[in-house]
């Protein structure tokens, strides 16, 4: 909460800069869109390292990424030789150290607390962002006007120390992986993949890039709603600012409740509605009070909505890649926020702020209606721990980590009652297995016996099949017993596991077995 102050004390500051040395709407609304965009740009890779390294490094990596940062723009400010591209180009790079930090941020509450906890604690950790955003920009608003910029930017670097002590102090739960770390294209290529074939977090994505496109315009534009609409300076849009903090603390302590009246999809379509209603009142009002009374409401509804988006990714990820999946999600969400600041500032310059935001409602009650189509999932129990129930075989021939590609096959003997249900069973096990990291599956079926089935797929490497088998959560035990449970033969289905050979000459002296002896099992290139 230490650090939330010096960043919203920033925020403050970067805005209030930008809008007293350029007047331009474009140009202000481009503050809150670079802190955004890098969001969006980075989170990716940031996932996969937090996935793939320790998580706590990675944290504290960010934060001193950020306080290099925040004191080189201080620097700047003091030095009188900040230009509107200038204050852009530092806002990008804390924007940069916020991508890296959030997805090993926000996957580490899922190591603090057990899963019933988790929406609890997911809406604890918005609170606590919350509490300092609404203190904290009407604090800035204070340093803005009686420092200066500069002054806000040297305490934002300081308001990092306190995270690093905590962070140096902290151990998080350890796992142990004999097997060697995905490379970075792989380990990000997997994270696409899990998301892509888990409808249930792609709905999520899709409501975030909306929602984030249609309520970004409150955020950036709120600069030109204190300058223009209510005739203010920085302490009046540190009050705005704080309102809105205010109502999304309010959102978090009455979350706990809300989820029990409500479904996740009630939340969200309330949500909408709710901030659509501030967002379209907002425009015509020039009344602090009324504004701040419209923002408070506006900053619940934020904060419900987030924090419902987020708590279902994270209920229906596992954790090897839960910060991959929450790193999509705020690719998506924050994306959508970056396009969203950047359109509504071209807005309010060609046709006024009032426009802007009546606009922006008009997407959120899009974002709101699209519910009746892709309702979110319920946050229900799911067990998503792995299985563990496979040990990998004893391979007759020399592999390694790297050995491959490995090829799968697994046969069924299926009656022919039973043909329609192994299908549909096999679709849902396609699904799984291309999720879980399988390529170019395939379901064969024998010309000569009807009843043979063979299921094919490969892996590029022996490591890579051993993870693909650890990734079996004990919620996806049921479709796999459905398909073993459709096999009618005298033993269970018989599977091989093979590797992907090209032809090549031997070497003169040498058998073909002495050679599988003393040269890989495939070539180098191929085992990516």
């Amino acid at each position: 909460m230490v650090s939330n102050f010096g960043t919203m004390i920033q925020s403050v500051a970067a805005s209030w800069m930008m809008a007293s040395i350029d007047r331009s709407a474009e140009m202000v609304a481009l503050v809150q869109a670079c802190v955004t965009l890098p969001i969006m740009l980075l989170s990716l890779p940031a996932g996969a390292v937090a996935d793939s390294f320790d998580r706590r490094r990675v944290m504290i990596i960010a934060q001193l990424f950020m306080i290099l940062a925040s004191l080189g723009l201080a620097a700047f400010a003091w030095s009188g030789l900040v230009t509107p591209w200038i204050l852009l180009a530092f806002t990008f790079l804390l924007g940069c150290g916020t991508a890296l930090n959030g997805p090993a941020w926000q996957a580490s509450v899922g190591d603090m607390v057990p899963r019933p906890e988790l929406a609890g604690a997911v809406a604890l950790n918005s609170m606590g962002f919350n509490v300092a955003r609404s203190v904290g920009p009407a604090l800035g608003g204070a340093i803005v006007a009686g420092a200066g910029a500069a002054a806000a930017f040297a305490i934002n670097a300081a308001s990092f120390m306190p995270l690093i002590a905590v962070l140096a102090h902290w151990r998080a739960p350890g796992t142990k992986d004999d097997l060697p770390r995905e490379r970075m294209g792989s380990a990000m290529a997997a994270g696409i993949r899990y998301v892509a074939m888990s409808p249930v977090i792609g709905r999520v994505l899709l409501r975030g890039l909306i929602f984030g496109f249609g309520a970004s315009a409150i955020n950036s534009l709120m600069p030109l709603i204190a300058r223009d609409l209510i005739a203010g300076g920085p302490l009046t849009y540190g009050l705005l600012l704080g309102a809105f903090g205010m109502g999304a603390v309010a959102g978090a302590l009455s979350s706990a409740r809300l989820r029990q009246a409500l479904s996740s999809e009630g939340i969200v379509r309330w949500s909408c509605a709710v901030f659509a209603a501030s967002a379209f009142l907002a425009g015509p009002s020039h009344s602090l009070p009324a504004t701040m009374a419209l923002l408070f409401a506006a900053g619940g509804a934020w904060v419900l909505a987030l924090s419902t988006f987020n708590v279902t990714v994270q209920l229906h990820s596992p954790r090897w890649v839960v910060a991959r999946a929450l790193s999509l999600y705020q690719v998506a969400a924050f994306g959508g926020m970056a396009a969203g600041s950047w359109l509504w500032g071209m807005t309010a310059d060609g046709h006024g702020v009032p426009i802007a935001l009546s606009a922006s409602a008009i997407i959120l009650l899009l974002c709101g209606a699209l519910g009746a189509h892709s309702p979110l999932a319920p946050t229900g129990e799911l067990d998503l721990s792995p299985l563990r129930s496979w040990r990998a075989p004893e391979p007759a021939i020399a592999v390694d980590s790297r050995t491959g590609p490995v090829v799968i096959t697994v046969e069924y003997r299926i009656e022919p009652g039973d043909r329609r249900e192994f299908l549909a069973a096999m679709a849902e096990r396609q699904r799984m297995r291309r999720r879980d990291g399988a390529r170019h599956w395939r379901l064969l079926r024998d010309i000569s016996d009807s009843e043979i089935w063979i299921e094919r797929y490969n892996l590029p490497t022996w490591a890579d099949y051993i993870r693909h088998n650890n990734r079996i959560t004990h919620e996806d035990e049921p479709a796999h017993d459905r398909v073993r449970s459709l096999h009618r033969g005298p033993s269970p289905p018989l599977v091989r596991r093979m590797l992907e050979r090209e032809t090549r000459p031997a070497p003169a002296g040498l058998e073909p077995a002495a050679r599988d002896e003393r040269e890989p099992l495939t070539d180098p290139s191929r085992a990516t």
